[in-house]
């Protein structure tokens, strides 16, 4: 029905075995422990492989990364190129290219990771990233067939229930909930029925396998 977006549906129901999964994503201070550690370059610090891009001129191939900028009206909701660059020297200590820095973001989740950087820091944790059945199941928070991790009623600006966008997406957001088109440092809001912040709004989260449509899960 309506209380779904269309690549949600069909409802389906899965059981999940028991795991483990972190109170919060990954910050940038954690995630520089494990560059220091390792000396790992995550994907947007490399050039492109050429044998990747057949046909593009080597000149263009530049370490890059997506960065949201917004637009000044897309009334369709329907252009996402309109809403993101890529910006040469976008990076994880560059959130949104040369002359930005993390440095006052220490605890606000890391951004600009590709899948295979996420899962070298998993690793190298002696864990994993959840599966999507495991993320939604952690998500829910124990709640069965409600809309939102938190319940049935939606997030205001008034009462904001996590780090989302407030006013008209892409090209204003009035920043009502504290944190204008910005991350915002983990745990600032009250986390589910499991304990686990942030499973709404703030960043994107990467899990192991290819995202399938319609997943409702229980177990």
């Amino acid at each position: 029905g309506d209380r779904v977006y269309p690549e949600e549906q069909p409802i389906t129901q899965v059981s999940v075995a028991g795991f483990w999964m972190d109170r919060t994503e990954v910050t940038n201070d954690q995630f520089a422990e494990f560059v220091k550690a390792t000396g790992y370059v995550t994907l947007a610090e490399r050039k492109p492989d050429p044998a990747l891009y057949p046909g593009v001129d080597p000149k263009l191939l530049k370490p890059s990364s997506l960065v949201f900028v917004g637009a000044e009206a897309d009334p369709t909701f329907s252009n996402p190129g309109l809403w993101w660059r890529i910006v040469d020297g976008a990076q994880w200590r560059k959130p949104t290219g040369p002359g930005s820095t993390n440095r006052d973001r220490l605890r606000e989740p890391v951004v600009q990771v590709a899948w295979e950087d996420a899962l070298a820091y998993a690793k190298w944790q002696g864990r994993d990233l959840p599966t999507e059945a495991e993320w939604e199941f952690a998500a829910r928070g124990g709640l069965d067939g409600k809309r939102y991790e938190w319940g049935d009623a939606p997030s205001t600006q008034t009462r904001p229930k996590a780090n989302h966008w407030q006013g008209v997406f892409p090209s204003v957001d009035t920043g009502a909930d504290g944190f204008k088109t910005t991350t915002a440092p983990v745990g600032c809001f009250a986390p589910n029925g499991y304990g686990i912040y942030d499973m709404a709004g703030n960043v994107w989260e990467w899990t192991t396998d290819w995202y399938k449509p319609g997943l409702v899960t229980e177990g």
